[in-house]
């Protein structure tokens, strides 16, 4: 034991120069808060079951570092342990070139989870611990943290969840070292850490958290005690260096040349600083290639249903999402307190066991489904669109990065929740996901097709939204009466489906108004005009083709703000097609819509089917 605590030692020595020197090769990054952090790193990384040789073992435990700004002292950790190669990191530390980015990045060996806005790794630890519940694994998860983060709400929601689940396969390390940008913690925002964190539930430990064997024997307590366990480690920021510590201007603050002698003087560590800077200037500027993480999805997609009479599209999600359920083990889905209403209540009665309920607190529930669905489970989290698309932004952003392989289905998209009024409008499902690099949309024209989108993202690595809205729909019929999407119909992603042909202009339309948009054909077709009727169901990736053959006289229809949904996709395109419509009309929302049966909201805003028909009359009359 004596030998191990006195390796351990010497590593920490060996990383605080590591931290010191490449902060100061990169000239940026954060020194004080990674030596805080670096006995606890250096220490877990000993504990924990990992596998430098073999850094994605299924068995292997998940570290997050939920601070990830203190990514010097991870990768200085992980070169320690040959999980990675330290000149490449001392020297290639926040080069565009490197994968030693500023914050830690998921898909390097031995980092589970991209960090950096603070607050959401305690979530996403929890996301990977109930992955390991679902698939019957006895890897634990460590969760290593901020004291200042922990004024955040979702770290509180996060904790709760843990005691819920009884997570006793989690631990959390706090380094609380009582420093943040601002200064001390307790004077920029006082938390209570060890009350909050009994206060839901978890066991607490406090240790010195720069004393290994302190650290040790808090780790062995943690992993067997039956329930999650906080350590509050006590640190104090720059440890090592009499000058940097607790000092907040060594935060975020690189030293200088001659701080720099004196540090690794102090440390004992010989300061071949400039050979790093020499390897650095060989590097070239371009930027690295993607760090990314997948899986091999297998899933049994089971019979499609059809729907022959009204029904809404959220039911159709819901049925299809509790039929995979009840036939693979490694689907799950996460409320938030609205099952009724997203149509999770089928699964809630047939696969309990498949339903994570978290109640009232979407940012948590967005993180935490992430990372689940990062680790092995297809994962479906439902909510509002104006929730799970506008509230939890960064939690997707997030997932974007990770890529993760989530699927965020909403409902009451668009004025079809009508009388809850401009809170409850979601009109940013098409805009919001377009700045979450990677993700697909799918907005559905009606049941069937929302069962077999449902099926399909289930069975494809990624991360998709699909949206609709909450009233029943009539399922969408050929001329002749037929379903349309009917028992031969497979979705295909990308697809722009023509309802209708017509030579005289096309209506590009999704969602919620395209039975009125075929309502609007009928109109006109009875005046003798034809216009073609084109669904787009996956407004990111239209058909070029479709665009080229329709385009003389184009009207897009949209219940979702104007300025930056489907018909500015689609200008857009044609812009870089090179081909100008004769006419362009693009109907959708400019405004905070009122509150109203969403009927009525269809007429006023112009989008009902008269009033779609009426407005392509007036523009023909203009000739």
């Amino acid at each position: 034991m004596t030998d191990h605590l006195e390796k351990l030692k010497e590593i920490s020595k060996q990383c605080r120069g590591d931290i010191l020197k490449m902060t100061y090769v990169a000239n940026s990054g954060h020194p004080g808060g990674s030596m805080s952090s670096i006995d606890i790193l250096v220490t877990l990384y000993s504990f924990a079951n990992v596998f430098p040789k073999d850094p994605w073992n299924e068995n292997r435990d998940r570290i997050v570092i939920s601070h990830g700004h203190i990514s010097p002292g991870v990768y200085s950790t992980l070169a320690a342990y040959g999980f990675v190669n330290r000149e490449e990191v001392i020297a290639g530390f926040r080069h565009p070139a490197s994968i030693f980015e500023g914050h830690i990045t998921r898909g390097i060996p031995g980092v589970e989870w991209t960090t950096g806005n603070l607050g959401q790794g305690l979530s996403a630890g929890v996301g990977f611990a109930l992955a390991a519940k679902y698939k019957n694994k006895d890897y634990h998860v460590f969760v290593v943290m901020s004291d200042g983060e922990s004024a955040k709400g979702q770290v509180q929601e996060a904790r709760r969840t843990a005691r819920k689940y009884n997570l006793d396969n989690l631990t959390v390390m706090v380094d609380y070292n009582d420093i943040q940008i601002s200064g001390h913690a307790h004077e920029v925002m006082y938390v209570d850490i060890k009350s909050e964190f009994e206060a839901a539930g978890w066991r607490v430990i406090e240790i010195d958290g720069h004393d290994h064997e302190q650290i040790l024997s808090a780790l062995k307590i943690a992993k067997n005690d039956g329930q999650p366990t906080a350590i509050i480690a006590h640190t104090t920021i720059g440890k090592g260096v009499d000058f940097m510590e607790d000092k907040p201007d060594y935060h975020g603050k690189p030293l200088s040349k001659d701080e720099l002698e004196k540090a690794l003087q102090q440390l004992g560590i010989e300061n071949d600083v400039e050979k790093y800077i020499e390897l650095r200037k060989k590097l070239p500027v371009k930027a690295h290639e993607k760090v990314k993480l997948s899986y091999e999805i297998n899933i049994n997609n089971g019979v499609p249903r059809i729907y022959d009479k009204s029904t809404d599209n959220r039911s159709a999600l819901g049925r299809a999402i509790a039929d995979l359920a009840t036939i693979n083990d490694n689907v799950v889905a996460v409320d938030c307190d609205l099952k009724g209403s997203v149509k999770l209540d089928f699964l809630d009665k047939e696969r309990p066991d498949r339903i994570v309920e978290l109640g009232v607190q979407e940012h948590n529930a967005a993180a935490l489904a992430g990372a689940l669905s990062a680790d092995g489970i297809v994962t479906f989290f439902a909510d509002f669109g104006v929730f799970g698309v506008d509230e939890t932004f960064n939690q997707h952003r997030l997932n974007a990065i990770n890529n993760t392989n989530l699927k965020v289905v909403v409902t009451h998209c668009g004025i079809d929740v009508g009388e809850d009024g401009k809170t409850h409008h979601a009109l940013n499902y098409i805009g919001a996901p377009l700045a979450w690099y990677g993700f697909k949309v799918i907005v559905p024209a009606d049941p069937n097709q929302t069962d077999r989108a449902v099926r399909y993202v289930a069975s494809q690595y990624g991360n998709y939204v699909i949206a609709m809205g909450r009233s029943k729909l009539e399922p969408i019929r050929k001329e002749d009466g037929k379903i349309f999407f009917d028992e031969n119909y497979k979705f295909e992603y990308g697809k722009m489906d023509v309802l209708r042909e017509g030579n005289d202009g096309v209506i590009y339309c999704l969602g919620s108004v395209v039975p009125n948009v075929l309502k609007a054909h009928d109109i006109l077709k009875s005046k003798g005009i034809n216009f073609a009727v084109i669904n787009v169901s996956c407004p990111y990736d239209l058909d070029e083709n479709i665009l080229k053959k329709y385009s003389n006289f184009v009207v897009t229809v949209e219940d979702h703000n104007v300025l930056n949904g489907l018909g500015s996709l689609i200008a857009q395109k044609y812009f870089e097609l090179g081909i100008l419509p004769g006419k362009f009309i693009k109907l959708g929302l400019s405004e905070f819509p009122v509150s109203g049966d969403s009927k009525l909201l269809f007429e006023i805003y112009g989008l009902s089917g008269e009033k779609i028909a009426e407005t392509i009359l007036d523009k023909l009359s203009c000739k």
